[in-house]
């Protein structure tokens, strides 16, 4: 397990400044601020400019406050003060109300933008992993950025984006605050920054802190959670039953769970020493800001209406700060990981498949199908699959290709029916490179019988159906020729169950089972070519020789590619192609290959001496 898979950005978090937050606050905005735009324009919109003029309101309020004040500390009797105060009481009141209408429409605004920007985010994600070149699943590099963008990027797009804009909001409103202060006494602005530095040093302190014991209990906390999920999963339920794994899996939980706990333990000990630092001082420094509003008050530097300003504005300033230093690093945080979903998603665009050309042709019923010279290395192996592979499969022929595990066979499949593109060589469908042809298209001429095949957790009818409308004659006929009909004909609810025992009344079914189903899959689609890979490893002996008796019948008229390590199930193949590390080594009718006595030979008689044996 490689921690920088799970916690790329520790170092980053744990050594992160406030001037490293601030730095890239404007670049993380713009990002998430583009991305909500796509979202809802007119959300985005509303929420930016109302926040804006409730920092206007506020500032307004603050400067009614200033009126007021004069107004009530003048030297005339009260009745007249206070009707003098009265208009600036109004304004101060009609800004009040301005002010949190602003703010609560804003916070409606805003709470719409998130599901809008997280909603729009998984989608977009969701379609560009559907869509890129399959060996992008066989690239560690890229699995891992995957894994990142999935696993916190989608889930950091809306925290980001609230962040940004408490970000801007907090912003404001502490701009709003220092430019009255600016007007009301040029020392008063430099007081406000004394009073709220000590609360920004305690707040960036505590969370490093935290940050670093976060990065150090990162193994522990994965193996913690491996150890959870065994314990309450259902894979392994049997086998932590069977062999009494339960006390073992438990006492090691326990251990993880007790470091962890002690860990944040002495980390909230140690933040609430250094806030409580930072209060101290924060305290020291309010106290030294009052201290100077006095000193102003008495050598007439001040109004006192405006020093009862200042004091307001600077219990507001040291709020608006408060609420900006948890934006900034929130913002952070978020933006880090959300930076790993846009960083992928840019590099998810770079392998979706090339669009055809103009006018290219699309793909007529099979009539020759054409390897030539095809090379193929996946992202991270040693050494190729494929060296320079030739083959031609005429229409309606049935082909076979058999070699030892690794020998290029699926490899060469995948290459057959446009999952893979050739990195030399090409693979051509009526004389039409295959990588220049409608990939849907293609695909719809070739039925698939996968080695690894998927269980879909839906209903049985759409698990061989896929995406098309299920024909109730071919679905039948799909399920016999697989066997699949006695599978579906002991679920409770026929085509209707759901193959999955997760959810309500949902079946479990065996290995072999799952296979039928998956054969009736590749059977069901009209197809001009059918690739079956593997298909009866999980099958008994006597399900086994019906499917390749019901293959034989299926194939009448179609062409097959079969892949199979069963030789003696190959025969009723025209040609066979034995491959042996990534070349074809030789191939003929069974016959002919049994008398050259070549690896074909070789291999049919190592299995044929295990039957026997077995026999005996």
């Amino acid at each position: 397990m490689t921690a920088s898979r799970y916690r790329v950005h520790d170092e980053a978090l744990a050594e992160a400044t406030l001037a490293g937050m601030l730095a890239r606050v404007p670049g993380t905005a713009a990002a998430a601020l583009r991305w909500a735009w796509r979202a809802s324009p007119r959300d985005t919109a509303a929420t930016l400019l109302l926040h804006a003029a409730a920092g206007v309101f506020g500032a307004v309020a603050l400067i009614a406050v200033t009126g007021v004040l004069e107004e009530l500390f003048s030297a005339v009797p009260t009745a007249e003060r206070v009707a003098a105060a009265l208009p600036a009481l109004l304004a101060l009141a009609g800004a009040a109300v301005a002010r949190g209408a602003l703010q609560a429409a804003a916070g409606w605004a805003q709470a719409r933008l998130k599901p809008q920007v997280e909603r729009r985010a998984e989608v977009h994600l969701f379609d560009l992993t559907a869509r890129i070149d399959l060996e992008s699943f066989d690239d560690s590099s890229f699995n891992d950025a995957m894994y990142r963008a999935r696993d916190r990027g989608l889930y950091e797009a809306g925290r980001v984006i609230d962040a940004a804009v408490e970000v801007l909001s907090a912003a404001i409103g502490l701009a709003a605050v220092a430019g009255v202060l600016a007007v009301l006494h040029p020392v008063l602005l430099p007081l406000l920054a004394l009073t709220v530095a000590p609360a920004g040093w305690a707040a960036v302190r505590a969370a490093r802190m935290r940050y670093r014991r976060m990065r150090e209990l990162t193994n522990g906390r994965r193996r913690k959670w491996t150890l959870g999920d065994l314990l309450a999963s259902r894979d392994s339920a049997a086998e932590l039953r069977a062999y009494t794994m339960g006390r073992f899996l438990l006492e090691e939980y326990t251990r993880l769970a007790d470091r962890e706990r002690d860990t944040m333990l002495a980390v909230a000990r140690r933040q609430t020493a250094v806030r409580a630092a930072g209060d101290a001082a924060g305290g020291a420094a309010t106290a030294a800001t009052y201290a100077a509003l006095g000193a102003l008050l008495l050598a007439g530097g001040v109004p006192l209406a405006v020093a009862g300003t200042a004091v307001l504005a600077i219990r507001q300033g040291q709020a608006a700060l408060q609420t900006l230093l948890f934006s900034v690093n929130l913002m952070y945080e978020s933006g880090l990981y959300f930076t790993d979903f846009t960083e992928f998603c840019a590099a998810a665009r770079r392998r979706l498949p090339p669009a055809p050309p103009a006018g290219a042709r699309t793909p007529g019923p099979l009539r020759e199908l054409a390897v030539r010279g095809v090379h193929f290395s996946y992202p991270t192996a040693e050494e190729p699959s494929l060296r320079g592979v030739d083959l031609r499969v005429r229409a309606g022929e049935i082909v076979a290709l058999v070699g030892e595990n690794g020998s290029g066979k699926t490899t060469l499949a995948r290459l057959v029916c446009g999952l893979y593109r050739a990195q030399r060589g090409t693979v051509a469908w009526n004389g039409a490179d295959v990588a220049e042809l409608p990939a849907e298209e293609l695909r719809r001429r070739i039925g698939l019988v996968a080695q690894e095949y998927c269980r879909w957790p839906m209903t049985a009818e759409r698990n061989v159906a896929m995406d098309t409308a299920a024909d109730p004659d071919r679905l039948a006929r799909a399920a016999r020729q697989s066997g699949a009909d006695e599978v579906v004909a002991r679920l409770a609810r026929g085509w209707d169950t759901v193959l999955d025992p997760r959810f309500a009344q949902g079946a479990d079914l065996s290995g072999g089972q799952w296979q039928r189903i998956a054969g009736a899959r590749g059977l069901y689609r009209d197809a001009d070519l059918l690739i079956v890979d593997e298909p009866t490893a999980a099958l008994d002996a006597r399900a086994e020789h019906a499917f390749f008796e019901t293959l034989r019948e299926h194939a009448r008229g179609r062409t097959v590619v079969l892949i199979t390590h069963r030789l003696a199930s190959v025969r009723m193949a025209d040609r066979i192609v034995v491959l042996d590390r990534g070349r074809v080594a030789e191939q003929g009718a069974h016959a002919e290959l049994i008398a050259r006595g070549g690896l074909y030979a070789e291999l049919y008689r190592l299995q044929a001496d295990a039957y026997r044996e077995r026999a005996a």
